[in-house]
């Protein structure tokens, strides 16, 4: 038998922690010494130590972990929960990164207000093109939300291009409208121009974008993920013309190299008035 110390050295926990495991009966010593009232542990409940501290790391609570004791937990159904816990604490890790890129990107456009130029802004007339397009929905117009659904579209709609041997005739043109579902969400469309419309079998949509006679266009730099500052740039030239939006605006991609940091995206918001 050990004595505590040598268990919780064998086991590498406390004392102090062992104490507290006895005291609320989720492991007991195998003896307690009537006159000096010292505990004693056998080398085999090493075991159940090693489930309780794999338990505890998983999140359990320690009434968690006794009533999952009770049931006699195999190292392989441990298994299973830590591969659980791996991926929830992953989802956690992905979801804390992606607060903290819109805290950033809330925190350059706080930044950047007012820096944009009046002269950056030109309104002028959109020409109609036909596209191919592929559409999904977003939870919201926000680029956190906007980007997981986009990316996956262009891939999947050049991806389908290639497999019908269409050569895209342009540069991409995303374009959005409020979901027939209504609430917040939002209508994506990942479009190439194309010069005509493949066979009648192609897995894509074919769509005649009509022309926009008065666009308020402004070039954005750099990924869309940070696209805020010019977006909202916009908004302000907007309210101070005489112009005023008639819909969310295209965004036409004028270069996309691998270097995000560079990519060029010209904004095309339809605007009545003036």
């Amino acid at each position: 038998m050990f004595t505590i110390g040598d268990f919780a050295g064998h086991g590498r926990v406390s004392a102090r922690m062992l104490r507290h495991y006895d005291a609320i009966g989720l492991l007991r010593p195998a003896r307690t010494d009537p006159d000096t009232g010292y505990r004693y542990y056998e080398a085999a409940q090493l075991a159940r130590l090693n489930r309780i501290i794999a338990l505890k790391d998983l999140g359990f609570t320690l009434q968690q972990i006794a009533a999952v004791l009770d049931e006699q937990v195999s190292a392989a159904e441990l298994r299973g929960m830590l591969r659980l816990r791996r991926a929830e604490l992953a989802a956690a890790v992905t979801a804390a990164g992606a607060r903290l890129a819109r805290v950033e990107a809330r925190l350059r456009t706080i930044e950047e207000e007012g820096r944009m130029a009046v002269e950056d802004v030109v309104v002028k007339r959109v020409e109609a093109v036909r596209v191919a397009e592929l559409t999904g929905t977003a939870a919201s117009f926000g680029p956190e939300d906007i980007g997981p659904v986009i990316r996956p579209l262009y891939a999947e709609l050049f991806r389908r291009l290639a497999a019908a041997g269409v050569e895209p005739a342009g540069p991409a043109i995303a374009y959005y409208e409020d979901a027939p579902e209504g609430g917040d969400r939002i209508t994506v469309h990942a479009a190439v121009p194309v010069a005509a419309a493949p066979r009648p079998s192609h897995d894509f949509a074919i769509v005649d974008l009509p022309a926009v006679e008065r666009a308020a266009t402004v070039v954005h730099r750099g990924p869309m993920e940070r696209v805020l500052p010019t977006a909202q740039a916009l908004a302000r030239w907007l309210a101070d013309s005489p112009y005023r939006s008639a819909g969310y605006p295209r965004e036409l991609t004028l270069e996309c190299p691998e270097d995000r940091e560079r990519w060029v995206t010209e904004l095309q918001e339809p605007v009545v008035g003036g």
